[in-house]
């Protein structure tokens, strides 16, 4: 088994989704947002977008994660990983399957506007986007349909990928 990690900006449906993939799949599922140092947490709540230094102890954190659940089994991370030396870092230790959740701006701040619970305000969702660098080995996914049918849409390519 895999793991897999959910990425994509803010808001395009990371842990909805991916804890319907791991429910599906039999794996535990693990929010990359939990595994924040408050530090962090504080800087985006006050509106601020973090920056490299601020993300590096965390990736490699996740990285050193990754690895302890490829062993253990495989998992499901939602972790935004928006660049490619991120997605560089979080499989630095062992080697995952990203997931791009792709959606337009307009898709996504909509559905941001009706969160009430979470810590990233509307207005970092366009710094998000400038920094995304959308990944070129990845299963994309188009997140304009149900979440069931987005996990219907990625399963059907994990066998496909699994077949080749």
């Amino acid at each position: 088994m895999m793991v897999y990690i959910m990425m994509g900006v803010s808001g395009a449906g990371k842990t909805l989704v991916g804890q319907k993939l791991a429910k599906r799949m039999d794996l535990p599922f693990f929010d990359g947002d939990n595994f924040h140092p408050e530090a962090n947490i504080q800087k985006m709540a006050s509106g601020q977008p973090l920056n490299d230094n601020d993300r590096r102890p965390w990736l490699e954190y996740l990285a050193k994660n990754v690895k302890e659940w490829q062993q253990s089994g495989g998992a499901v991370l939602a972790c935004s990983a928006l660049k490619q030396k991120y997605r560089a870092t979080l499989t630095s230790q062992e080697e995952a399957s990203f997931i791009y959740l792709k959606g337009t701006l307009s898709l996504i701040a909509s559905r941001l506007a009706e969160r009430s619970d979470h810590f990233m305000p509307e207005e970092l969702l366009q710094s998000q986007f400038e920094a995304l660098e959308e990944p070129r080995e990845a299963i994309t996914v188009s997140i304009d349909q149900p979440p069931g049918e987005i996990v219907d849409d990625i399963i059907a390519q994990i066998q496909m990928k699994e077949q080749h």
